[in-house]
């Protein structure tokens, strides 16, 4: 457990009983599933990866880059070039 991933998991307790919604609701509110909240409230020890702590960011109001994430984990898309342009 380090310190940051038991922050996150007390905040996003608070959080839900604050206003008084489920992990469902929670999960829909941030676009993330269930189990990645369950994941983070349970404090896995293991910091979420970028897009989860973007949203948890938003969610719980907190500054961008507040939650230190997984840097094992990109959130960058490289693409394959697209084989149907310019064919016809």
């Amino acid at each position: 457990m380090s310190e940051e991933s038991e922050r996150l998991a007390k905040a996003l307790i608070e959080f839900r009983e604050a206003e008084g919604i489920s992990v469902r609701e929670l999960a829909h509110r941030t676009q993330l599933s269930q189990a990645t909240i369950r994941l983070h409230e349970s404090d896995c020890g293991r910091p979420p990866v970028p897009i989860a702590a973007r949203r948890f960011e938003e969610g719980l109001g907190w500054a961008p880059g507040s939650i230190p994430t997984d840097s094992s984990e990109t959130t960058d898309l490289v693409l394959p070039p697209d084989s149907s342009v310019g064919t016809g």
